[in-house]
């Protein structure tokens, strides 16, 4: 009783398997990631972003900057505290901004940028650079969308 119960539960999880391999999931240029890819984009969206607001440290010496653990804080006063960091159960990157509140972003595989999820005709890049602009009237060298 138990082999055969076994051997339906293989064939059921196969049969399963098959069928969600067969049609993987898109949406509005929005495809899951898989774990290592997902790690890959963020960490070096995240290295970018550190890079941009470092070069912003020779101007404002007031600007602090760390990343830790997929945790990137930047201090930009007057504006305040911006966190941007890794959320790999969503495969997402969330930021906290003192300007614009908080927002969650997805990996957009056909613009190669990180959108946000509540106005898809803002990038990650886009928001930083507009703010940044706005906070310290600096231009941001960034090369992340």
């Amino acid at each position: 009783m138990l082999r055969n119960l076994s051997k339906l539960s293989r064939a059921s999880t196969a049969a399963v398997s098959k069928q969600l391999h067969a049609y993987p999931p898109v949406t509005l240029g929005i495809r899951f990631l898989t774990t290592i890819e997902y790690h890959n984009i963020a960490d070096s969206t995240l290295d970018t972003i550190t890079e941009g607001f470092e070069s912003l440290i020779e101007v404002k010496p007031d600007v602090d900057v760390d990343l830790a653990q997929g945790v990137l804080t930047i201090q930009m006063p007057p504006a305040g505290t911006y966190v941007i960091n890794k959320q790999p159960p969503f495969s997402q990157i969330w930021l906290s901004s003192p300007i614009s509140g908080p927002k969650h972003y997805d990996w957009n595989e056909k613009q190669k940028a990180w959108i946000s999820t509540r106005d898809p005709d803002i990038t990650l890049g886009e928001l930083l650079r507009r703010e940044t602009k706005d906070c310290l009237g600096l231009d941001l060298n960034l090369e992340v969308d």
